[in-house]
């Protein structure tokens, strides 16, 4: 408060400040309500879980059993040009009924040129972590699956007759490690 003020204008100045606490007051109160339901959904969660045997828990989830590199994984002309310049990944994770799931992990793709020396053989090598990897989910009305692609106008000749990708995928439910490779002609 401004020294001197009295009066009508110390009248008004305090009801503006009045006003304003009350409305950090009426905040702070559904704040508090927010919390206490979060509070009860989580302390419900919590009593659900603490009764599961933890072997039954990770039974029950629908969990990577396999991982299949699909037969549309291709190198691809996007811009019609005649140079093929992206390499489109589809990656499958399986579950043990043999669906299509949408599973956490990370997936490491690395493209092989098997017809040059050893040394040489891997073309490239790309890592889509979890955040990034649960953006690549695509579903058509056949189909579900990650689809990862990748810049290559630079990396091949145009003289491959044939390259392998190989897909890495690292399931984070389960920590298993799938390998899967799939050869594909350019």
């Amino acid at each position: 408060m401004a020294a001197g003020c009295d009066g009508p204008d110390r009248e008004v100045i305090l009801e503006k400040e009045n006003q304003k606490l009350a409305r950090e007051k009426k905040q702070l109160i559904v704040q508090i309500e927010e919390s206490n339901s979060e509070i009860e959904t989580l302390q419900k969660q919590v009593n659900v879980l603490a009764k599961l045997k933890p072997s039954i828990r990770l039974k029950t989830l629908s969990n990577t059993q396999e991982v299949k590199i699909t037969r549309y994984t291709d190198l691809y002309d996007k811009d019609k040009d005649g140079t093929k310049e992206k390499l489109i990944v589809y990656i499958q994770p399986i579950d043990r009924q043999g669906d299509t799931i949408k599973a956490a992990g990370a997936v490491d793709v690395q493209l092989w040129d098997l017809n040059k020396p050893a040394e040489k053989a891997m073309l490239a090598q790309w890592r889509t972590e979890p955040e990034e990897l649960k953006e690549l989910w695509f579903s058509t009305i056949v189909n579900r699956n990650y689809r990862l692609t990748f810049d290559i106008a630079d990396i091949l000749t145009g003289d491959e007759e044939s390259l392998t990708v190989k897909a890495i995928f690292t399931d984070y439910l389960t920590g298993k490690v799938f390998n899967v490779q799939r050869e594909i002609k350019p």
